[in-house]
């Protein structure tokens, strides 16, 4: 019986944690469009690919964007 709680426990955790994570893309994207426009297929896949701590960092650097240039620096700077 308790395997069984603490296995819903987990669960309950993972798809929560999933549903912060799908909310906070969510925000960004629509940051990320008032922001610096629409955003290319490969660009948005490329933000929506981010884990959560990347995301995090995406949405505080965004605030300091003015234009798409801005966006594509800060995902060129994660690759090297």
């Amino acid at each position: 019986m308790l395997g069984i709680i603490l296995q819903e426990i987990r669960v309950y955790r993972e798809i929560k944690q999933e549903g912060i994570q799908q909310g906070e893309k969510s925000l960004i994207l629509r940051q990320l469009h008032r922001r610096v426009g629409e955003l290319a297929s490969d660009v948005r896949q490329l933000v929506e690919s981010l884990p959560l701590e990347q995301l995090e960092n995406l949405g505080e650097a965004l605030l300091d964007f003015t234009s798409m240039t801005d966006l594509q620096a800060w995902l060129a700077a994660l690759e090297s």
